[in-house]
């Protein structure tokens, strides 16, 4: 549990780095417009001198392309913070079951929670299984239901299913046979870790690898083993 959310510590660094990195640049900058104003200073036609009000707006605009530097970076530093906390957040969730449409890990014992959602006016639904490969690996009717379904693992032949990761799909079809839609079924997966940064906000990696954002969960359950 300790290590379920990452980029917690780490991004304070970084984010200190590239601020200090930026700093470095606005200095830089700075010396190189001192030093091509000095420039345009000693090579002025002296009968015709530069007024000093030219200097003065020159001058002006360089602090503003500097104080807006600054503004930026403090911009993105307090959405930095604000995605720490986010990610703070939602460390809670780490451990949990959460409901969402992404691939879910078959374990080769464990039995599979999927959540089917059938258009209405469908009389006819085929669950379609899909292995790690992009392959259809089985296809069977269920119910015409949003109960939950259990998949224990195995085709309709009754063949067992190989551990890995797979993905299903509901046909739904009218009572003449038009299909009605061919839709991502959501399975209920454990949530092992909290991902934050990128300024995409939280992500959530799922037991087998798969990743959705937090907005992708449409419900979260304890685990099972603590039922």
């Amino acid at each position: 549990m300790d290590n379920a959310v990452t980029g917690l510590t780490s991004a304070t660094p970084t984010a200190t780095g590239q601020a200090s990195k930026s700093a470095a640049m606005i200095s830089s900058d700075f010396q190189t417009f001192l030093l091509m104003l000095t420039t345009q200073m000693q090579n002025q036609d002296p009968l015709n001198p530069i007024e000093s009000s030219d200097y003065a707006v020159q001058l002006a605009t360089f602090s503003g392309v500097e104080q807006q530097v600054k503004s930026n970076q403090l911009l993105e530093s307090l959405s930095a913070q604000m995605g720490l906390l986010g990610m703070a957040q939602f460390a809670s969730w780490v451990g949990m079951e959460a409901r969402a449409a992404a691939p879910v890990l078959y374990d080769g014992a464990t039995p599979v929670t999927l959540s089917p959602n059938p258009p209405q006016g469908a009389s006819r639904a085929v669950l379609v299984t899909v292995n790690a490969l992009g392959q259809e690996a089985d296809r069977r009717d269920v119910a015409v239901s949003s109960d939950l379904i259990t998949w224990a693992g195995s085709t309709s032949t009754g063949a067992a299913f190989m551990p890995g990761q797979y993905s299903f799909y509901l046909e739904s079809f009218d009572a003449n046979g038009i299909m009605l839609g061919n839709d991502v079924v959501e399975t209920y997966s454990t949530i092992t870790e909290a991902r934050g940064g990128g300024g995409g906000g939280t992500t959530l990696v799922l037991a087998g690898g798969a990743t959705v954002g937090t907005d992708a969960v449409s419900a979260l359950r304890a685990p099972r083993s603590a039922n």
